[in-house]
């Protein structure tokens, strides 16, 4: 298992397959797709979750009720370990492997939150408190770019001092995520979960500014 869990593998491993299984909500209206077992492999004990959206973890933010413009947005999101130990400190992370498109992830592993010195008791109720090191960046991932993979890691600290090095802070892109795992002696994460979106104006109902939708096709095709 120890393979799926380290995040160069599994950016790898994961964009297999897109097979998604629908889910109804509540209102009848958006249509909840969960990630394929294969995605699914990254999903281990930790949730994510976002107001109206809730635990997003395993799942595809729906193309309805403008979610996937609002969760560009939003500010950060609940991360909850429940199993996480009271008396230890974690570091979260947070990644999209798939910058700036999963074709062509050149700029991957992007890096949207690092946050250190996480109390377990804090962890365990869902509040990321602690040490900044790249405040929360919300998922905005360009058009025409596909699907990308935002994807959630938590570490046990145990009283490192973590810090980025200087060329690391100058850019959030291209990080080198395992090696900045290994210069901590980092193992395995404690839990981790991803979810996917992709740019709202990608959506088949999406209309430029200024676009109008009442004009007669006749018009268009007079030129």
């Amino acid at each position: 298992m120890g393979w799926a869990m380290r995040p160069t593998t599994a950016a790898l491993f994961l964009g297999l397959t897109m097979t998604v299984i629908g889910k109804k909500a509540g209102n009848g209206q958006c249509e909840f797709k969960t990630l394929s077992e294969v995605d699914a492999v990254v999903c281990k004990n930790l949730e994510v979750s976002y107001p109206k959206l809730g635990n997003v973890g395993c799942r595809f933010v729906p193309d309805c009720n403008d979610y996937r413009k609002k969760i560009t947005t939003w500010p950060k999101p609940m991360v909850k370990f429940p199993g996480a130990l009271e008396g230890a400190t974690y570091i979260l992370v947070m990644v999209d492997p798939d910058a700036p498109s999963r074709s062509s992830p050149k700029a991957g592993f992007w890096r949207h939150w690092l946050v250190t010195d996480i109390k377990g008791i804090d962890m365990k109720k869902g509040k990321v408190r602690g040490q900044e090191l790249s405040a929360y960046q919300p998922p905005s991932p360009p058009a025409h770019s596909g699907f990308h993979r935002y994807q959630f890691f938590i570490y046990v600290q145990e009283g490192k001092h973590i810090s980025l090095l200087p060329k690391e802070n100058k850019t959030r892109g291209s990080w080198k995520m395992e090696k900045f795992l290994s210069r901590f002696h980092l193992g395995e994460p404690e839990a981790s979960t991803q979810f996917m979106t992709q740019s709202y104006q990608d959506s088949p109902n999406f209309q430029a500014p200024g676009t109008r939708t009442n004009e007669p096709k006749e018009k268009h095709m007079q030129r």
